[in-house]
């Protein structure tokens, strides 16, 4: 994957890479392009640098013209170009809401005791010129694209469906597992969402990271086995002692380096929100990244 080179994934997908690359966006973030020819749906326009965006407007042949920005979710290397782009092409921005939208109750409650998210730039500054719901249908010329809400990764994530292909975003990819980040990410949503992709016949994933995917339903099982992998682990660490999230993270992620402890740390916690919901353990605080989880 080569960034800023035009690939044709499908007869109506095309992708191209962002030179944004790092140990949480894989190779860059990938920007698809939706359509036929003539009005095309801009997904994920990625983060704003000028050489990308000039790549991306590159990639328009003939009578081809961006009608839509659509926008998954409102991180940094997923939103930030989306201003610029709209501006040069007139095409409006859509997505679920701005970057808090979405959030369960529990999200809200913790985000105004305090709890930020980590890990990943939230784009405070993204608004939408249209919201779009889960089930709503968008056009490019004869193509229809459907929104799926995949809450989870951000509580207003979105994943599109393009005939028999699965736009997933950053909540399935195939080289990496999501961050999911409280009170930004949440895990039981998280879970529901991939069990609701379960339940279509997607021949090829298309993540906002990373390669295409084309074992869909085998790949989105893995990932619901892993975090249930991981819960098992939590479950057992605090069956030897109670822990902060750091300090569970730190007995269960042996082999991860110290600069992604972290994030590590961020999906222990939203594993021991989900766990304290379900009254499977319990906080001596207000399950926070500094709060003491045990076993009731």
């Amino acid at each position: 994957m080569k960034t800023g080179v035009v690939e044709q994934l499908t007869p109506v997908i095309r992708r191209i890479v962002a030179p944004n690359p790092s140990a949480m966006t894989g190779t860059g973030t990938n920007c698809y392009l939706l359509g036929r020819g003539g009005d095309l749906i801009l997904v994920d326009p990625g983060p704003l640098i000028e050489d990308h965006v000039t790549a991306l407007m590159a990639a328009l042949t003939g009578a081809e013209r961006i009608s839509s920005i659509v926008v998954t979710h409102a991180h940094l290397d997923h939103s930030a170009a989306a201003p610029r782009l709209a501006q040069i092409t007139g095409a409006p921005v859509l997505a679920f809401g701005a970057a808090t939208s979405g959030r369960s109750a529990i999200m809200e409650r913790l985000a105004a005791e305090g709890l930020t998210g980590g890990g990943e730039g939230l784009d405070l500054t993204f608004q939408p010129d249209r919201i779009v719901q889960d089930g709503d249908q968008l056009s490019a010329g004869d193509l229809q694209v459907e929104i799926i809400h995949t809450p989870g990764h951000l509580g207003g994530h979105i994943s599109l469906g393009v005939e028999d292909a699965l736009l997933s975003g950053d909540h399935a990819m195939g080289w990496a597992s999501s961050l999911i980040s409280p009170p930004d990410g949440d895990m039981r949503a998280y879970m529901g969402s991939l069990d609701q992709l379960l339940t279509r016949n997607w021949q090829i994933m298309l993540p906002g990271h990373g390669p295409e995917v084309h074992e869909v339903a085998q790949r989105l099982r893995a990932l619901i086995l892993h975090r249930q992998s991981r819960e098992a682990d939590i479950l057992a660490a605090l069956g030897q002692a109670p822990g902060t999230p750091r300090a569970l993270a730190a007995r269960i992620y042996h082999d991860t380096p110290a600069a992604l402890l972290p994030a590590a740390s961020r999906n222990v916690l939203a594993h021991l929100i989900d766990l304290t919901e379900r009254h499977l353990v319990l906080s001596e605080s207000n399950c926070g990244p500094n709060a003491v989880f045990s076993i009731p």
